[in-house]
């Protein structure tokens, strides 16, 4: 099977009707998670983007304290997992204030986990990659949302 390009898919889109539309959209989420996370995202929460911050930090955390702290390995694993879910809800929401808060949440409880990560040299180039990505990412930002995410980039 071939798959279509976008815009096949959106001129094909534009001439289904409210029903098909309807039945395509739950037919996707019925088969993939993330499909239906997405989907929850733009219908749910995208109008409440501090409310979904608040929400993933809250994730985030809770994550983070679930960790097994027993070997740096298991460390590693579970941060790793950890910024991927992380990544993929800054995917969802694609504004880079969102992304910023979000990055520096992940970045000020992964420092707090115990055993030090920063004794892992992967552990410490982890850290510092998602501080260069928060420092890309705050140039795109309005220049008093920069000075402010700049203040908290340099207590990290």
């Amino acid at each position: 099977m071939i798959t279509a390009t976008v815009k096949q898919l959106k001129d094909e889109l534009k001439v289904k009707d409210k029903e098909e539309l309807l039945f395509l959209c739950l037919t996707l989420a019925k088969f993939k998670k993330e499909t239906k996370e997405l989907l929850t995202y733009l219908l749910f929460e995208s109008s409440d983007e501090m409310g979904f911050i608040s929400g993933v930090k809250a994730e985030i955390t809770e994550d983070f304290m679930e960790v097994n702290t027993s070997s740096i390995y298991y460390v590693k694993k579970s941060a790793r997992k950890i910024l991927r879910n992380t990544k993929k809800y800054i995917r969802y929401s694609k504004n880079k204030q969102t992304e910023v808060e979000l990055l520096i949440h992940y970045c000020r409880e992964l420092i707090q986990v115990s055993p030090s990560v920063m004794r892992s040299v992967t552990m410490k180039n982890l850290y510092q990659r998602q501080l260069d990505q928060i420092k890309k990412s705050i140039k795109n930002l309005h220049e008093d949302l920069q000075h402010d995410y700049a203040l908290e980039l340099e207590q990290l």
